[in-house]
């Protein structure tokens, strides 16, 4: 039953996540509970479906406030026909008038996700946020990304500028089930590995605020009494690093 393979299989690759990138994740965390402590703002990014885990720590129910998602034009799914979005995250400049458009600073956090870590858009944006002194925080998977050559003029991928790199253990091609009579591997894991990744590390981040006396704020859900008295007053209280409203 590959319903029940793929369940077992995810939680295989969670407990190798766990297994392989909890002293990361601790490290990464570090590093963003002290810029923000300091007074720095965080940033994530990710094209197409690189962009799932992005949006799943943003403006969520749980979720820290001040994630300060990057949407680039061209590179989200509903556009049509989604072929489109390949070709918009394999354009050299993109990513960096991307990240021209936020008010982003030296000391400031970039998490960066991208499974195969090729493509010219993360390689530009990492490249350009380092060049500004932003520590770059990149989630990628290591096995596919050094298997394939980048598509970036510089030949470089994006792993190569980020400052720390969380490894989402995809294997190359992402798709992870097999069946006889289907020629290719079907059924894709970093989506759910990558989005672990990310709320893992947020966990870890409140968590190191916390314990340095730093109320983090975080999202209370809106369908609950008092949800949006609650979430506007934070929101006013730390506007002056979150710059989506």
């Amino acid at each position: 039953m590959l319903a029940k393979e793929y369940l077992e299989q995810a939680r295989a690759f969670l407990e190798r996540i766990e297994e392989t990138q909890l002293g990361r994740i601790q490290e990464a965390a570090e590093v963003i509970s002290q810029a923000i402590i300091e007074g720095h703002a965080l940033y994530a990014f990710g094209c197409t479906h690189s962009s799932l885990p992005v949006e799943d720590i943003f403006y969520r129910a749980g979720g820290l406030m001040l994630v300060n998602p990057i949407f680039g034009p061209g590179l989200s799914l509903d556009i049509r026909p989604p072929t489109f979005t390949s070709g918009m995250e394999r354009i050299e400049g993109y990513g960096q008038m991307l990240l021209e458009r936020v008010p982003i600073q030296e000391g400031d956090v970039l998490i960066l996700v991208s499974v195969s870590g090729r493509n010219p858009v993360p390689v530009d944006m990492a490249r350009a946020a380092r060049d500004r002194g932003v520590i770059v925080i990149g989630v990628t998977s290591m096995e596919y990304t050094v298997q394939l050559p980048s598509r970036h003029s510089s030949g470089r991928k994006m792993y190569e500028f980020a400052d720390l790199v969380l490894d989402n253990q995809a294997p190359p091609g992402d798709a992870i089930l097999e069946l006889e009579g289907v020629p290719q591997k079907l059924c894709p894991i970093s989506g759910i590995t990558s989005i672990a990744i990310l709320h893992a590390l947020v966990a870890e981040t409140v968590e190191r605020l916390a314990a340095r006396g730093f109320t983090p704020p975080v999202y209370l859900a809106a369908n609950v009494q008092g949800g949006d008295e609650w979430n506007a007053r934070l929101l006013k209280e730390y506007e002056d690093r979150i710059f989506y409203m």
